[in-house]
């Protein structure tokens, strides 16, 4: 059996589906969701930094590998983006690195909350890992749990990690 026919009109339709006319209409009015409609992910609003802002830019080194965090801040200083730069232009890695720091700053901008990425992100553990010189972090476990045990340290207050 064909799994598409007609209606004797020119539009193909899905078996069973029957004419266009069984579906009801949707505006664009009622497409647009009620914060309190749970039936998909809520409708994101992006709150874009302005065009000159402040930004906290962090060395770090992980048994040798050498990299920089630079987190973008809003006025009211919390960050809002994050670019992550490491080895050569072009590497692997540094492609990577560039690709989960857009990751996140979308993230950011469209209202995760910061302390939510860390969870996620802190304590993974894959290659490179080792000491990293900093007295505060000691070992690392993997990149990605310097970079948010870092950000976690410098931008989340001890009242916003236990809440």
């Amino acid at each position: 059996m064909n799994p598409i026919h007609t209606d004797r009109s020119n539009t193909p339709q899905a078996a069973g589906a029957g004419p266009a006319k069984d579906f009801p209409s949707v505006s664009s009015a009622e497409s647009a969701r009620s914060p309190l409609d749970l039936s998909g992910p809520p409708k994101a609003v992006r709150h874009r930094l302005p065009a000159e802002r402040p930004a906290v830019t962090h060395r770090f080194s992980i048994a040798g590998h050498k990299g920089y965090i630079t987190v973008g801040l809003y006025p009211n200083g919390q960050p809002g983006e994050l670019f992550l730069r490491m080895a050569k232009e072009g590497s692997t890695i540094g492609g990577l690195m560039e690709c989960i720091g857009t990751a996140v700053s979308v993230g950011l901008q469209h209202g995760v909350p910061l302390k939510v990425l860390c969870e996620k992100f802190s304590h993974t553990r894959f290659e490179p890992s080792g000491w990293t010189g900093n007295e505060e972090m000691g070992y690392a476990k993997s990149i990605m749990d310097y970079i948010f045990r870092w950000i976690e340290l410098r931008f989340l207050s001890g009242a916003e990690l236990t809440s």
